[in-house]
């Protein structure tokens, strides 16, 4: 028996029984074959895929104004202030602060009140040595009459207005500080470098009477603008004074620079008070 093409083949000796091995191998061809057509059907269909992808990016760049897809946009530009007015600045330099010193050296200038009682306040005064009580004060127009020695001719030759005294004690020693007042600082200078004597010691309010009678004290003599001022310091109970009475000269010391200071701080506080006045 025989069969067509691509029957199944017999093997030698026509013995009708069917070739098993051939059979077995275009089987497997066969299985080949639709394998690879499969493959090859995948691998077409991918292919079209990422054609489709790539085509659809492609055009999608193209519209983008006409740049390229890899052509990143521009920053927004920044706004510009330069339309708006810039800040100004005065070429006029604004005057210098007032000097402090003006206001204590000239009299014109020199309009803060003036009285024991501001130059000299309170009950009492605590200094690097210590704390003195604060005795007696006066302030009079007859600048002679409150001096001892040549003083009072000093002050009165150099127009000398007033003379303000205020007396301190501190453990058994009295110091009185006068602060004479001129019209400018150039003839209270003047009064300072020709100085001879001293300020009378002033006693009262419980401050008995010292460096009177001849007994030896203490002397100092300085100016600051228009003001000279004094000190006359000693022991309360009249003993004399000598270059070994530390107290003494430290109290003495102590007053000096407190009417210094006062004075200064007239001036700094009339400078202040000047400058804060608005320009007109």
């Amino acid at each position: 028996m025989s069969f067509g093409q691509g029957g199944p083949a017999w093997g030698p000796g026509d013995q009708q029984t069917p070739d098993w091995a051939a059979l077995a191998d275009q089987s497997a061809a066969r299985s080949r074959r639709r394998k690879w057509l499969l493959m090859g059907g995948g691998a077409v269909a991918t292919a079209v895929v990422v054609a489709v992808v790539a085509a659809v990016i492609v055009n999608a760049g193209s519209k983008d104004s006409g740049k390229s897809a890899d052509q990143l946009p521009s920053p927004p530009a920044l706004p510009s202030n330069s339309a708006q007015p810039g800040p100004s600045f005065s070429k006029v330099a604004p005057p210098p602060p007032p000097n402090p010193y003006d206001y204590v050296a000239d009299a014109k200038k020199d309009k803060a009140p003036l009285s024991a009682d501001t130059l000299f306040p309170g009950s009492s005064l605590t200094l690097g040595s210590g704390v003195y009580a604060k005795g007696p004060t006066d302030q009079v127009t007859d600048c002679s009459s409150v001096t001892q020695g040549a003083l009072g001719s000093v002050l009165n030759g150099n127009g000398c207005r007033q003379v303000i005294r205020a007396t301190y004690t501190k453990d058994g020693v009295a110091v009185t500080v006068g602060v004479a007042v001129f019209d400018t600082d150039v003839p209270a200078k003047k009064a300072k470098d020709q100085a001879s004597g001293g300020i009378a010691s002033l006693s009262g309010s419980g401050v008995g009477t010292f460096c009177r009678g001849g007994s030896v004290c203490r002397q100092t003599t300085n100016s600051y603008g228009r003001y000279a001022y004094f000190t006359t310091g000693g022991f309360a109970n009249g003993k004399n004074v000598t270059q070994g009475d530390a107290t003494v000269f430290t109290a003495g010391d102590d007053l000096a620079k407190f009417a210094f200071d006062q004075i200064v701080a007239r001036g700094r506080n009339q400078a202040s008070a000047a400058a804060a006045v608005p320009a007109t």
